[in-house]
């Protein structure tokens, strides 16, 4: 009996590590009012998927997630793209997530004086950037076009 108590012992302790080596990376951040600017940098390869960004009372306005665009001076580079959704029942939850930022990125959630923001969010490396399963640019397929029709008559 005791031999039976080790062994599932054994078998649980390796079930609960493998749990632990393969469990999803999503983490989660509270904001309070006076936290400072929460910066989060997304890699090329990367991307960021946020799965929940709520906010507790209105504050002093709503919390916003901020994308940055490297390279991007068209635009000015900067843009907001999504609000908090206010959980004390008065704010809108028709918000579409989870939300998909594909690097290279720079994303900045300000803090909101009176409120606490809470989001989640997974960043993961990019799998299918090869473009066609060989990892570089896909092969141009020759077209040579028949200047000339010719029409051929079957009795």
């Amino acid at each position: 009996m005791k031999m039976l108590a080790v062994r599932c012992l054994v078998a649980l302790t390796l079930l609960a590590a493998a749990t632990v080596a393969f469990a999803n990376p999503f983490k989660s951040k509270i904001i309070s009012g006076t936290d400072s600017l929460v910066e989060i940098t997304v890699p090329g390869d990367h991307f960021m998927k946020i799965t929940n960004f709520t906010q507790d009372v209105e504050g002093a306005g709503p919390g916003v997630v901020q994308v940055t665009l490297p390279g991007d001076t068209e635009n000015g580079g900067t843009t907001n793209i999504l609000t908090a959704t206010l959980i004390s029942g008065t704010g809108s939850n028709a918000q579409k997530l989870p939300l998909v930022i594909a690097g290279p990125a720079i994303v900045r959630i300000s803090a909101v004086t009176g409120a606490k923001l809470f989001i989640s969010y997974k960043k993961e490396r990019d799998e299918g950037s090869g473009g066609g399963g060989g990892g570089g640019s896909p092969t141009p397929i020759p077209i040579t076009p028949n200047p000339t029709a010719t029409a051929t008559v079957f009795r």
